[in-house]
Formats: C-alpha cells, structure tokens, sequence
C-alpha cells in the first residue's frame, strides 16, 4: 500500500499519525499533587493493606479508618433511610441543583446548626458540598493566596496537610498537649502567627485524637485568633458525637468573638459516608467574612466544582426533622463503650500507651514506647508490621510516634 507520508501503520494494525516525541509531560515525584497524593489517609492505607500477608488465615480487622458503615451495629436511622427514598420517588429532584445547594436543604442545615448558637444563620450562610472532604477543599483553596499560611494542629487529619500541599499553600503547625486532653498550645500558636497567617483550624470533636473542648478553651482559642487577626475553621464533622462528661460545643458559639467557618457533614452523625452531602457554614454576626470577600470566594469557587448529588440534598430537611432522639443516643452508647473497652485494653499492652480516655469521635490516639518495642524505628513501621504479621490495620501517627484507631 502507498504510504503519502500522513499516516503510517503499526504493527498493532492501527493507522495514525506519529509524533517525533509526546507533549504531555512525565510526572515528577517532587510535584505538589504527588507530594499530596502520597500523605493523603488513603496512600497510607493502601499502603498497610499491602502490608497484610495475602497467604494468612487471619481475617482483616480494619481500625484504620473512620468509615463506621464497616460495623454491623453502625447502621443509620430508618427515618434517613425513608427521606432518601421519599426524596427519589418525588421525581423533584433529578435535575441540577443551584450550585450554593438546594434552599430547602440550606434552611434545614442553617435551622439545624442554629440550634446550638447564640444568633440564628441564614440560608445564605451555608453551602452545601459533595461531603467535608470538598467543603476542607474549597477553604483551603479559597485561602491560598500568594506567601499566606495557616495553622495546622499536630496531630491532625492529614487531608488538611494534602490540600495545603497541593494548594501551595505554607503549613505551619501548632501542638496538641496530650496531658491535658489534646488541647492547644496556644502560646505556640502566638510564637508561630505572623502577618500572613489567614486561619487556624480547630477540630472537635477530634479525629485523630478523640477528645472534646471545653467551653473554657474554645473561648481561649478564640480570643487568640481575635489577638492575632485571623478567621477560625471550625471542623465539626463529628459533632455532638461527645460521650464523656464534656458535652459537644460549636466553635460558633463564639462567633463575635471572631469570624468562624464550620465545616461539616451528615456522614458521622447518622454514618452515612457514602452518601456525600457536606457543608460550610459561616458563622459570622459581625459580618467580617462578608466585608473581607471571603463569602465571595467560596461561592466563586463552588461555582466550578461539582455539588452534591439532588436527590441527597432534597432528603436532608426529613432526615433532620424526622430522626428520633433515641437514635442518636444509642450510636453514643456504642461508642462509649467501644472507647471504654478500647482503653481498657491499650493499659495491658506493654509499650504502648494512651495519654487521654477518647471522649468523641470515633478514634482514639495511642503513643509508642519504641524502647520497649525491639526492632522498631517508628510507627510507620509498627503499624505495617502489625498489619503484616497480626493483619490489624492501625493508622500511623505520621512522625509523632503515636498511631490511633
């Protein structure tokens, strides 16, 4: 066959146009998205199911992620179960939703959240998000603007430390003092703020470390934010998940104080993960974040991403009026008693220690005694030998010598 020089022919049979070389690029390992890919939960957690022995008798028990729908007893309410079918069956909500969330859904959340504060949100103060993942990804990116940074807490959820990374936004992290219930340093947040700090976050109740604030701290942590001039984002995904004596108190509270975004989701709260359906709340009375633009920017920003899926959105006012009490206070009692349990044991393992009784949340963080533990340079280590060798997956503390479940 006559070859006119346009195309060739492969030997796969194909006929196209060869290029003297491709002009995507290969990726590069420094690059921030594979830097952020790498210390995502996720890798992590490939990385210790990698670690288990294929060949083992042993079933998997999985504690390293925050995903309650893997336990039988963690089932959510038959009234969240019934709006969702209402919801689709209406037929109201197959088409695309306005891209802040359905108003039927933002009032519900607004009235839902407003029940703990001391002014009333609007509507307008919420955005609705595919889950808190999205709602941590459009703050972090709303906030990376040339030479900022942000306070992070060590330990913390590692999404956060991803996003920053993949945002190239500046980290700077403060301590969490395991002796006294995980709270804040805050004379390091002082010594570690400058003019370009934008935000500290706070997570409560905490996921890693399975504490709950006082009101006594949340007000210092807020007057310390007010100080230095910086907005709080509030992560309360576990909210009024607390079962010790500390009951559950919005970073909202404190909203004239300072101006505060709360992220949240319906995922914990009635374990629902995969169903996607997050927020962000501003909780403001003073208007600042209005004045600032911030407002602007996250609607900006959800006005090129995804939104959560209609039908979810629409069910959200019956799963909020229709759930009753005694549902709620049953996944407490479960998780009371699972933290007691979990606690009791660690106190028997040699090595192993637990600075503070998990009182929320659905982890507990436990510190390693790696002088007693022969043949071990850190958690990392520890958590994929203990998946190798017991096929139990524990997350790692990622450096701080601690791994939590």
């Amino acid at each position: 066959m006559a070859n006119n020089g346009s195309s060739s022919r492969r030997a796969d049979g194909d006929v196209g146009a060869t290029p003297s070389r491709w002009r995507f690029f290969r990726p590069s390992a420094g690059t921030p998205l594979a830097a952020a890919g790498s210390m995502s939960i996720r890798s992590v957690l490939n990385r210790l199911n990698s670690s288990v022995d294929a060949s083992g008798t042993r079933p998997v028990v999985p504690l390293g992620h925050g995903d309650p729908t893997s336990s039988a007893c963690f089932r959510t309410a038959p009234e969240a179960e019934d709006a969702v079918v209402d919801a689709l069956r209406s037929r109201k909500h197959n088409g695309y939703s306005p891209t802040v969330g359905v108003p039927q859904a933002r009032s519900a959340i607004a009235e839902y959240l407003s029940r703990d504060l001391p002014y009333e949100l609007s509507p307008d103060d919420i955005y609705l998000t595919s889950g808190c993942v999205q709602a941590i990804e459009i703050m972090i990116s709303v906030l990376a603007q040339p030479g900022a940074n942000i306070l992070l807490p060590r330990p913390g959820f590692p999404m956060y430390e991803s996003r920053t990374t993949f945002s190239e936004l500046e980290v700077r992290y403060f301590d969490l003092v395991p002796e006294r219930g995980w709270e804040a340093d805050l004379e390091s947040v002082k010594a570690i703020a400058d003019e370009n700090t934008v935000a500290m976050l706070i997570i409560n109740p905490s996921n890693p470390c399975g504490s709950v604030y006082s009101h006594d701290h949340l007000a210092q942590i807020a007057e310390t934010a007010g100080e230095l001039g910086i907005l709080i984002i509030a992560d309360e995904v576990y909210d009024h998940l607390a079962f010790g004596i500390k009951p559950f108190i919005p970073m909202g509270v404190f909203g004239n104080t300072v101006p505060v975004i709360t992220l949240g989701a319906i995922s914990k709260r009635w374990l629902v993960p995969g169903w996607r359906l997050g927020w962000i709340a501003t909780c403001d009375p003073n208007g600042i974040l209005k004045e600032t633009k911030i407002d602007q920017s996250i609607q900006n920003y959800i006005n090129i991403t995804s939104d959560p899926a209609t039908f979810i959105q629409g069910a959200v006012p019956q799963i909020i009026a229709n759930t009753k009490e005694e549902y709620f206070k049953k996944i407490l009692d479960l998780l009371r008693n699972s933290a007691d349990l979990c606690y009791g044991k660690i106190k028997d393992i040699r090595g192993i220690t637990c600075p503070h009784k998990p009182e929320g949340s659905m982890f507990v963080m436990a510190k390693l005694d790696l002088s007693c533990l022969d043949g071990f340079s850190d958690d990392v280590d520890f958590c994929c030998r203990l998946a190798k060798e017991e096929s139990v997956i524990v997350l790692p503390g990622l450096g701080s010598d601690h791994f939590r479940h």
